[in-house]
């Protein structure tokens, strides 16, 4: 495995793989790298000649510096994780070599990101999801790749990425992959390391919860399922749910009636102390 820090070095290595007919397959990260990654990892090596990884933390995305500070940060175990897991290279570049001049001192682009965009993440965090597409857009740009690899933990984060492909005319397929769950059933996440050891034990309730509310949306309705998954995770002194949505998957609007979509999914977040975690359930697929 090769690490990547400059922008002209990478263009070099995918201009070679591109001239040899390798197919590329894309891991993006913000490292502090779990089990979760790798998995995505896992698959891109089953599926393309050459896989890159990037290993940046994306500054545009972050609409709450506390959090972009905070961010765990573990470049070193990510590259010998990467190493392991086959990855041919790691793009790894400075805040300054995906913008020159620094984060505001780029052309303002305001990518076609579609209603998705605009509920939950989008309401609760103005601005992120045109973080994500600016960063998603360039490392797309640079690595030209084949395949892209995405966690279904962030499910509204997919659904965005693949509206902004759409509009901007990429040519590139993006690939959904299973969440990864502790054996507890807390979704892996890199920010579960910055959880104290109490919030620790509580987390998996989210999980929980959600698990339990799919047999009891089976004979209520989607408010009472919906309320249901609220009162009982916020009767927990250590968490306070931010939001909870029951979405048709496809469009990310919420749904009033169980029959309204063959599609519908839970997409929840919450703070276990200061620490923002974010989950999602199927109720139905028949899609």
């Amino acid at each position: 495995m090769i690490i990547i820090r400059k922008v002209a070095e990478l263009l070099d290595f995918v201009g070679h793989q591109k001239e040899t007919g390798h197919s590329i397959g894309l891991v993006p990260t913000m490292g502090a790298l779990h089990a979760g990654h790798l998995s995505l990892v896992e698959r891109a090596v089953k599926e393309n000649d050459c896989v890159v990884a990037s290993v940046f933390v994306n500054p545009t995305q972050f609409n709450n510096p506390t959090d972009l500070a905070t961010y765990p940060r573990k470049e070193e175990d990510d590259f010998k994780l990467l190493a392991e897991a086959g990855v041919s290279a790691v793009f790894a570049p400075s805040v300054e070599e995906i913008y020159p001049g620094g984060p505001e001192a780029q052309p303002r682009h305001e990518f076609e990101l579609g209603e998705a965009a605009e509920v939950m993440e989008g309401k609760f965090r103005p601005g992120h999801f045109q973080g994500v597409a600016q960063v998603v857009s360039i490392l797309f740009r640079l690595c030209s790749p084949t395949r892209a690899y995405f966690g279904e933990k962030d499910f509204q984060q997919i659904a965005v990425i693949r509206n902004m492909v759409k509009s901007e005319g990429i040519d590139v397929d993006i690939v959904a992959c299973p969440i990864k769950r502790a054996d507890d059933g807390l979704a892996l996440s890199s920010r579960n390391a910055l959880l104290t050891g109490r919030q620790r034990k509580v987390a998996p309730e989210i999980h929980k919860t959600l698990a339990y509310s799919v047999d009891y949306a089976k004979d209520h309705s989607i408010r009472a399922t919906h309320d249901t998954v609220v009162e009982r995770i916020d009767a927990i002194p250590e968490m306070k749910v931010e939001y909870f949505e029951i979405v048709d998957a496809r469009t990310l609007l919420p749904v009033e009636e169980w029959d309204e979509s063959p599609w519908i999914v839970g997409c929840i977040t919450v703070y276990c102390g200061s620490v923002r975690l974010i989950d999602n359930i199927t109720y139905k697929n028949t899609f």
